[in-house]
């Protein structure tokens, strides 16, 4: 499962990833990342068995934590399926299918947007 850690000022400064993995045992995996001295997000990739742990953990040293449970939203009656978002997707969560329609692996997904810029349709939504 993936989490959006919402760092703040408060908290940039500590080594709270650390401490959580030290704490829970859990092993994560930073998917992306945009941290600035006055805040940004993460996005972790976490064990499905260890998600409630470790967002308690997380929640304990005053994080904001979101569940992302849909990274990337698709809306179909939008898509056209030109394939522009295929070819800047860094993960390879999109494809094409044999009939030549889009598919999405969002367990990739490390939710950096590239390809919802990229969708001339707007069919492309990022997920909260």
């Amino acid at each position: 499962m993936k989490i959006t850690l919402h760092a703040t000022p408060d908290i940039t400064p500590r080594p709270l990833i650390a401490e959580v993995i030290l704490e829970t045992g859990a092993l994560l995996n930073i998917d992306r990342a945009d941290v600035k001295p006055k805040g940004g997000e993460v996005v972790i990739d976490v064990p499905e068995d260890e998600c409630e742990r470790v967002v308690a953990a997380f929640k304990k040293r005053g994080a904001t934590i979101t569940c992302l449970k849909q990274p990337i939203i698709k809306d179909d009656d939008e898509c056209i399926n030109c394939g522009a978002c295929i070819s800047v997707c860094p993960t390879g969560v999109i494809s094409f299918m044999d009939d030549w329609s889009v598919q999405m692996d969002l367990d990739k997904c490390v939710q950096c947007g590239a390809c919802v810029t990229m969708c001339p349709h707007g069919a492309l939504t990022v997920g909260k």
